[in-house]
């Protein structure tokens, strides 16, 4: 069974330890160590990375109790051979960071509002705890303060280890489901939890605890948050995004959520006007294409291609087929085409079937119902989409 040696020294970066076995997987080789610094995938935080002799270790699981390096490197070392290994300490710090600030705050949201951390995951940039229950934003807010005071306080992260017998009367925050000696996490005057993750010394190194949102989950509570160095990134990005919206709006920051909802209300009357402007041009539009209608037993066909989007050409169509006897077919003139089909209440023709035949030929995504039908991303010219629909109506007219 491998020694772990980050159980006793999360803070050490390098190590020797000799090869007990090896094995190749999909073009890079598994090692099994006598002893190893490297954390595996466990316990909602993810392994460590770095390097062992010239290799490359991108991935650490378990395995029946040992610890299995997947490393990545032409040079492997042979059963026997000893080798130096270095974990990427930028990596494990941020982890240390992370998971000790989770304590912490699970702790605070037990003391504050009685409610226990189910579930923890610890993400590439923001991690999560799972609460039994729903906490309000108040309870939240106190909580984060009482973390941060407990991170402020600088109070000592000791180790220690107990029997699972000797562990079930003390006050852990969660009962282990673990047997034999038990690895005892415990933050001064704070929380005591079985882990076997790596921690910081002190409260004071993990920095700050910042609560970035939360949502529903699973009848409880999902908490997103970052600790240390990410709140620092986090905290600049915001500073960068503050900085841009100032400029490019031209108020201050605490006026830039009054400026937003000024230009949301501004573009709704813009678009208002646009929708009325694009429906009297459609009535004018109309009354040209009307013009040119082929006619039919039953009233008249008209098939164009038109410069426009769906909106512009569903528009315009609508506006033709208010009148009686028309069957309306637009082709957009640019590439890939939209096409839009509709008729008047009195016809009888189907559109979906005509778009449906179109798509068929042409290709591209639609559907629609008889009497308005429309598709998009046909790979085919314009012209040669709307001769296609006048054959569709020859055919079965």
């Amino acid at each position: 069974m491998t020694e772990r040696l980050y159980y006793a020294d999360c803070y050490a970066h390098e190590f020797e330890a000799a090869v007990v076995r090896t094995e190749a997987r999909d073009g890079r080789h598994a090692l099994w160590l006598d002893r190893t610094l490297f954390y595996p995938t466990t316990g909602g935080q993810p392994f460590d990375t770095g390097s062992l002799g010239a290799g490359r270790v991108v991935d650490v699981f378990e395995d029946a109790g040992d610890i299995v390096h997947l490393v990545e490197g032409a040079e492997v070392p042979a059963t026997g051979d000893r080798v130096t290994g270095r974990i990427d300490w930028t990596r494990r710090f941020d982890h240390m960071q992370q998971h000790t600030g989770q304590h912490v705050l699970s702790a605070a949201f037990i003391h504050r509002c009685q409610a226990k951390t189910i579930s923890f995951h610890l993400g590439s940039d923001v991690s999560t705890i799972d609460l039994e229950r729903e906490t309000t934003p108040e309870e939240m807010v106190a909580a984060e303060d009482d973390a941060n005071a407990v991170v402020w306080d600088d109070r000592l992260v000791s180790i220690r280890y107990a029997s699972a017998e000797n562990a079930a009367a003390l006050p852990l925050r969660k009962e282990s489901a673990r047997s034999g000696t038990l690895r005892l996490i415990e933050v001064d005057r704070c929380d005591l939890s079985a882990c076997g993750g790596t921690h910081v010394r002190s409260t004071g190194a993990i920095g700050l605890i910042a609560i970035l949102g939360w949502e529903r989950f699973k009848g409880g509570q999902r908490i997103e948050f970052v600790c240390g160095g990410r709140a620092l990134t986090r905290m600049r990005s915001l500073r960068d995004i503050t900085a841009s919206a100032v400029r490019l709006l031209s108020t201050m920051p605490a006026d830039i959520p009054a400026a937003v909802e000024r230009l949301q209300s501004e573009q709704r009357e813009q678009k208002r006007i646009l929708a009325l402007q694009q429906s009297t041009l459609a009535r004018y539009q109309a009354d040209e294409l009307l013009a040119c209608a082929e006619p039919r037993q039953w009233g008249g066909v008209v098939i164009r291609t038109i410069a426009g989007d769906a909106h512009v050409l569903k528009t315009l169509a609508s506006a033709l087929v208010s009148r009686p006897g028309l069957l309306v077919v637009l082709v957009s003139s640019a590439a890939p085409a939209l096409v839009v089909a509709a008729r008047s209440a009195n016809v009888s023709i189907s559109c979906a079937e005509l778009v449906r035949a179109l798509t068929a030929r042409f290709g591209g995504r639609g559907g629609g119902k008889p009497d308005l039908a429309q598709a998009g991303g046909m790979a085919a010219d314009p012209t040669e989409i709307a001769a296609a629909a006048r054959d569709f109506l020859a055919a079965g007219t």
